[in-house]
């Protein structure tokens, strides 16, 4: 990391919340409403805010909406399991919210990308462009790993494992740092404060621990694969030149290649980024991102 001070935000962020599929959902907005709508869908263990760094690089303007996933960042809910589903209906149900007739730009990274593609397959016609940070899918799930799965599960979900608690923010900084090494010290204090709260006995993550529970159902790629072949907007595949996260499902990344069956798409590797390329390479992204959708602005002042 190199320095000490506070990151401060170029750009201000608004917080608003909404009442989706009975989840209170926290959500961040940048920009004028009267700009073009970007969504963009955090990944595991993330919250919305944390794309401040890459929204602090568009040269454009923009109206950015970032969610919390319900049970993560300030997003709540009353829940006994978390389920993939879920994510889609809640997706479909924010676009209602902020773009009820048109189809929309997405950004998403990791589990957030993933979401994105599938939702981009079965509802075609709500999706227009969709830039996919490493959200490559999982290696194909083994059939007969079902049965140890499910009894992981159900034992698992007696008594969930609580996230780790930190004894300070600088804690919780040190270890984001060391999950992104590229990213300076100021901006790991900011995601430390994003992702963490102060408690009694020091910072814990706001996020529910019962998203530490193992998926009941088994990963089947091939079906993955079926809802992007549905897709129909156009679609760029981002991958970290330094991601293990991507080798391990695809080897394209590494040799600059990757290829996923979506229809309209193409690959594009940031070097010396990882896995969370928001944190590492937030100036590359933004100028990947604004120049991908930018064919498809009509007029600087398109809503859609």
């Amino acid at each position: 990391m190199a320095d000490e001070s506070n990151y401060i935000p170029e750009v201000p962020r608004k917080i608003v919340r909404h009442t989706i599929r009975g989840v209170d959902y926290l959500v961040s907005e940048w920009g004028n409403r009267d700009a073009p709508l970007i969504l963009y869908l955090h990944g595991w263990g993330d919250t919305g805010s944390t794309f401040q760094f890459v929204v602090d690089e568009m040269k454009r303007d923009w109206f950015i909406v970032a969610p919390d996933w319900r049970g993560f960042g300030g997003s709540t809910c009353n829940v006994s399991a978390y389920w993939f589903p879920d994510y889609l209906a809640d997706l479909d149900q924010l676009l209602a919210l902020y773009s009820p007739s048109q189809a929309v730009r997405l950004v998403g990274h990791s589990m957030g990308a993933n979401v994105a593609g599938l939702y981009a397959g079965v509802m075609p016609d709500r999706v227009r462009a969709f830039v996919n940070i490493e959200g490559f899918g999982l290696a194909d799930a083994e059939p007969n790993d079902a049965p140890e799965r499910f009894r992981n599960w159900i034992e698992q979900g007696r008594a969930p494992s609580a996230f780790s608690r930190y004894p300070d923010y600088k804690a919780l900084a040190k270890r984001i740092a060391r999950r992104a090494p590229g990213m300076t010290s100021k901006q790991a204090d900011f995601v430390a404060r994003e992702w963490g709260e102060a408690a009694q006995d020091g910072i814990r993550l706001r996020a529910d621990a019962l998203h530490r529970l193992p998926n009941a159902v088994l990963y089947r790629r091939a079906e993955a694969e079926a809802c992007w072949r549905c897709a129909t907007a156009d679609v760029l595949l981002v991958a970290g030149g330094d991601s293990d996260f991507a080798r391990a499902t695809d080897p394209g990344p590494a040799r600059g290649g990757l290829q996923l069956p979506f229809p309209n798409s193409r690959p594009l590797v940031i070097d010396n980024a990882g896995h969370m390329l928001h944190f590492e390479a937030p100036r590359e992204l933004a100028r990947a991102i604004e120049d991908f959708f930018a064919p498809d602005l009509v007029n600087p002042s398109s809503t859609v």
